[in-house]
């Protein structure tokens, strides 16, 4: 079986709403390098979406989710429980910001977990108003879409969303947006949109993910903190792309000092494994009625097994140290290239969650087809990259945190001959 033949299966057996990036197809990966059905190598800067921070089929996470394989695959935790949930929760309720009592409930995605997060905030407050972001994502389902900060292609012919949602700019300097016209921006909502007193929550991402690697400043997570005490309104910390060590330490909201009231949890969390999940305040994860929380997969077993073993690599491998030193590196890298690569507007972010921005050299406007040309010819030579921003013009680096060093090297010989040859090529 092709490459080829199976993207013509694929197109006649599957909705073109499902966008795909690559035209191979995976048959083996390990740590951080990847092999389609062809033998061809790849180094994975992508990592399923920021999903392997401890790397393709880490040893320890497949030997927990082979070892629970023996006991049982599925009850449906609501039905009956199992004590690896338990003692999941009881370590994230440990090891997430703040010192109050915690309690923490599993779902399957990162878009499930965004739900339960506001329909908890929701109960907990009585209120029914929720602010978000421009350029924020926060999923794909109804009210994922509607607090999503991006329209194509999340939300074009999907409406009419949930109402009492409102969109504030998110700071970005780059772009002339301040902390201050952000903080104006939600004190204007209150005077034009919806009374303060009717907003649940305020939920945002402490770095944007699919809106371009844009990091809160640290006076804006403090004004949200602040607006929401005086308010009475709930903070909630969408983690799901920031989350396990990515940012250099085990959650990005760590960096400032800020406790929400809720997080949100997914993604790395468990290896490749689909686990997501709530944590917050006791008594506002209690505000929901039994029941009224759950799923039939949510919390499944192998995959909390498997969030177990994640968090003792986490901690035994120091990846929030070495996403700082492999972050470190590779802006170093690229804002080395600053002198001959004009497109390359600014080089971004904490730890490992790096990003670089491309605008055109003549105009100054943003280039998303200078970054797909980057994006392709890394391609070509082996190095698989993931674009992302409001204009497409971002490209964002999610190699595994375990990647050994010589491939990592590697991977950054070929970016930057991708830079060089596609500015010697607009040139």
């Amino acid at each position: 079986m092709s490459n080829a033949e199976l993207q013509a299966r694929k197109n006649a057996a599957t909705p073109r709403g499902v966008g795909v990036l690559c035209d191979f197809y995976a048959e083996r990966a390990e740590n951080a390098e990847l092999w389609d059905i062809e033998g061809r190598r790849f180094i994975d800067f992508a990592s399923g979406i920021a999903v392997l921070n401890t790397g393709h089929r880490h040893p320890k996470v497949v030997a927990a989710i082979r070892e629970q394989l023996d006991h049982f695959t599925h009850t449906a935790y609501q039905i009956v429980p199992y004590a690896s949930y338990v003692s999941l929760a009881e370590k994230i309720n440990r090891c997430t910001p703040g010192n109050h009592p915690k309690k923490t409930a599993f779902f399957t995605t990162g878009a499930e977990a965004v739900e339960n997060a506001i329909k908890i905030a929701r109960a907990a407050s009585g209120r029914p108003g929720v602010i978000a972001f421009g350029g924020g994502f926060h999923g794909r389902t109804m009210m994922g879409m509607a607090l999503t900060g991006k329209v194509a292609p999340y939300k074009i012919g999907f409406g009419p969303f949930p109402g009492e949602i409102f969109h504030a700019p998110f700071p970005n300097a780059l772009h002339g947006v301040s902390t201050d016209d952000a903080l104006k921006a939600i004190q204007h909502l209150f005077k034009s949109e919806i009374d303060p007193q009717r907003v649940a929550a305020i939920i945002f991402e402490p770095v944007q993910g699919e809106g371009g690697f844009y990091e809160a400043p640290l006076e804006f997570v403090r004004g949200l903190r602040k607006i929401c005490d005086q308010h009475g309104i709930l903070l909630i910390a969408d983690e799901i792309q920031t989350g396990f060590a990515r940012t250099g330490k085990l959650f990005a909201m760590e960096h400032y000092g800020v406790v929400p009231d809720l997080m949100t949890i997914a993604k790395s969390l468990a290896g490749g494994m689909p686990l997501s999940g709530v944590v917050g305040r006791a008594e506002i994860m209690d505000a929901a009625q039994p029941g009224g929380l759950g799923g039939t997969y949510a919390g499944n077993p192998l995959a909390i097994a498997a969030a177990h073993a994640v968090l003792a690599v986490i901690d035994e491998e120091k990846l929030a140290e070495r996403a700082e030193t492999l972050g470190q590196k590779l802006k170093t890298r690229l804002n080395g290239l600053k002198a001959v690569v004009p497109q390359l507007a600014e080089v971004r972010g904490p730890g490992s969650m790096v990003a670089a921005e491309f605008f055109d050299a003549a105009t100054g406007e943003p280039s998303p087809e200078f970054t797909k040309q980057v994006q392709a010819r890394a391609l070509e030579r082996g190095l698989l990259l993931l674009s992302c921003g409001v204009h497409g013009n971002v490209i964002r680096f999610l190699f595994p945190l375990t990647i050994p060093q010589a491939v990592f090297d590697e991977a950054l010989d070929i970016l930057e001959e991708a830079l060089m040859a596609k500015t010697a090529a607009k040139a």
